[in-house]
């Protein structure tokens, strides 16, 4: 984003969360949903060391949990199906195949390894 970033999701926490922060413009906002860099953590997680260029920038951080926001899930889904049917929006998955694979694949979600989503595959493919 060498222009800046408006709005940033953040599941990630951490050095993404740093990243964003170094790079939102002025008035930017941040919506944290997760910190998943630190899920496995045996020490307390580093924070962004940049907190203040947030104030700085008058950028808003806040945190948002999906389960707030059950009422609206109807309705995303409705939008969501006809962007997914017409290529709007895509999304990455993981895929592991065997069951004897699901722990790797899963471990490598908390690490950062594959996308956050996970698919496995049981049995042969079709």
């Amino acid at each position: 984003a060498p222009e800046g970033i408006d709005v940033y999701l953040d599941a990630v926490g951490g050095d993404h969360l740093q990243a964003a922060i170094g790079a939102v413009r002025p008035g930017g906002r941040i919506a944290m949903v997760g910190a998943i860099s630190g899920y496995n953590s045996t020490d307390p997680a580093p924070g962004p060391d940049n907190l203040f260029r947030a104030a700085a920038r008058e950028v808003t951080l806040r945190g948002m949990l999906v389960s707030s926001h059950f009422d609206l899930f109807p309705e995303w889904i409705g939008r969501a199906a006809g962007l997914l049917a017409d290529g709007t929006l895509r999304t990455e998955v993981t895929v592991a195949d065997g069951i004897e694979h699901a722990a790797d694949a899963f471990l490598g979600v908390l690490s950062g390894a594959n996308t956050g989503k996970m698919l496995v595959r049981l049995g042969a493919q079709r």
